[in-house]
């Protein structure tokens, strides 16, 4: 009996040492193998990538703001002469209601697959879903083969390669990474309060919420611009949620970032929770509540169209706001406007909007009909180098941008004020195509010249510096099995959630319903959700 014990162990050793020695991984697709034959037209360093030209397939989401051929832009033509790949491009409208999803989804579902699909804003579960299906190409080891400037980067930041991976250990897509050293662009969104308003009514600027009350309730009883009318709004924007998002932090909820609206961290147990049924979650509520009771919020918040409000911001009835840059959307009159702080509240002084700098991670998406991976991975990986990101975002010096006497870079006369009368976006749209967002690579503040660049934007994102979070948490990544039970729960929770929100804030619906609406969340299955949340920030923390 001994010797059959001894046996089987040798059997089970040997075994094992067998499936070591093979070198394949238990579960999980296969990398693609690149025969050397295949690289005999590819250049591993420098320009062009390869020798003889080729054209690769994109399917792109396209932003209005963009130009209709993207091959007659500056950009792509220039980098195609500089590379020797033509690119066909497939554009959509980046507008999920114009079609994008739908274009995505058929091409899927067996339609004509592009070799990627480029900012296409690919769903985190159809990333996965496709991976394991080898349609979408597994991007571990060719990222280390191939992409050198992002390799340097996500062994700087190994967050954001944490953030990027499958519960399965693979990488199916190629983020678009914020500068974790670029504050405004994390910070997005920032809260904007009139300069000239506070010095009429002899104010400090607001460092709690109850001095941002008192100035909002100062501007509604004030005929601060003068016409004779009470006209003013104390707080107007496109909609509610980011003043939500900015006094989150005041209230001690939302405390690991806007990338996650409805879950955080226990400050007692460190675990997951659900923050829209916590004290801090309501208490926030209430503030709310009383601004919006007091006419302190624009009555038509929650209807607005967006150009609507820009007019009346523009139009000087805002008192304070939360926008990316009110200099950019208002104007002139958007430079009455400054930064506002953090402001203190119940839970203290954090300031908990910020994203984080793994900022997408679907809009560079290699598919199983691409016969072209290293160059294709050569080719985007220029984009996260310096040089790179100038050009995908400045154009070319001399031609679109200059270096003033200070080294920064800035668009020329030609951009800024166009010969043709037209705006900053609809020149620039000649040369560049990043405009209204989805931009795979990097973005850095010397090369990237939006409205977070702005000198007031860097002013307002370093007067909420000093009190951002440690730690931002990226979105999650679930195994097929979480997705599944996932979705249907936060169909439900969440569309619950969003509603009572809005009611309890306008008061539709009293705060004194407060523990029916706690209760009736729990019973939808919670428990449940807060278990497949739980295990996929443990995975998160130990990958």
């Amino acid at each position: 009996m001994k010797n059959k014990k001894v046996i089987f162990l040798l059997l089970m050793s040997f075994m094992l040492i067998l499936a070591a020695c093979s070198g394949k991984k238990s579960s999980g697709p296969e990398t693609p193998e690149i025969k050397e034959e295949d690289l005999e037209n590819f250049n591993a360093t420098g320009m062009p990538i390869v020798n003889e030209p080729i054209t690769l397939k994109f399917m792109a989401g396209k932003s209005p703001l963009s130009a209709e051929n993207y091959n007659e832009t500056l950009l792509w033509k220039t980098f195609e002469e500089m590379s020797n790949i033509h690119i066909d491009w497939e554009l959509v409208p980046t507008s999920p209601s114009d079609g994008r999803d739908e274009k995505r989804n058929l091409a899927l579902a067996g339609g004509t697959m592009p070799d990627v699909f480029y900012t296409m804003a690919m769903p985190n579960e159809d990333l996965l879903k496709y991976g394991q299906q080898e349609i979408f190409v597994k991007m571990n080891d060719l990222i280390e083969e191939y992409m050198p400037n992002l390799s340097a980067l996500l062994e700087q930041y190994p967050e954001i390669r944490k953030g990027s991976t499958f519960p399965d250990g693979n990488m199916y897509s190629i983020p678009t990474i914020y500068d974790p050293e670029f504050t405004s662009v994390l910070l997005g969104s920032k809260g904007w309060i009139r300069k000239d308003w506070l010095e009429q009514l002899e104010m400090d600027m607001p460092e709690t919420i109850d001095d941002f009350y008192n100035y909002l309730k100062a501007v509604k009883e004030t005929d601060l611009n003068g016409n004779g009318k009470q006209d003013e709004i104390p707080y107007g924007a496109t909609s509610i949620s980011d003043l939500r998002n900015i006094l989150k932090g005041a209230f001690g909820i939302g405390n690991k970032g806007v990338k996650h609206s409805y879950i955080d961290e226990d400050p007692e147990s460190g675990d997951v929770r659900f923050y829209p049924i916590s004290d801090g979650y309501k208490a926030e509520l209430e503030f709310l509540n009383k601004l919006y009771s007091e006419g302190l919020i624009q009555e038509n918040i929650y209807t607005i169209d967006a150009n609507q409000s820009y007019s009346m911001g523009a139009d000087g009835l805002y008192g304070s706001t939360v926008i990316t840059s009110a200099e950019t959307i208002y104007g002139e009159m958007g430079k009455n406007f400054v930064g506002l702080p953090a402001l203190e509240g119940p839970a203290g002084k954090t300031y908990n909007k910020a994203t984080s700098p793994l900022a997408h991670m679907g809009g560079f998406v290699v598919t199983k009909e691409n016969k072209h991976i290293p160059e294709t991975l050569r080719w985007l990986d220029y984009f996260y180098s310096e040089e790179g990101a100038k050009l995908f975002f400045m154009g070319i010096e001399g031609e679109t941008f200059e270096v003033d006497e200070n080294g920064d870079l800035q668009y020329l006369e030609k951009i800024t004020n166009s010969s043709e009368g037209l705006t900053m976006e609809q020149e620039l749209s000649k040369y560049i195509t990043w405009l209204g967002g989805g931009y795979p690579g990097i973005v850095r503040e010397a090369t990237f010249k939006g409205a977070e660049s702005l000198p007031s934007s860097i002013e307002a994102a370093g007067k909420l510096e000093p009190n951002m979070l440690d730690e931002v948490w990226p979105e999650f990544t679930y195994t097929v099995e979480e997705n599944n039970k996932l979705s249907g729960l936060k169909a439900d929770i969440h569309k619950y959630v969003d509603e009572m929100q809005d009611k309890f804030i306008t008061g539709t619906e009293p705060l004194s319903k407060w523990d029916e609406y706690v209760n009736k969340v729990e019973k939808m299955g919670l428990e449940e959700y807060l278990e497949i949340q739980q295990a996929a920030y443990k995975r998160y923390k130990s990958n």
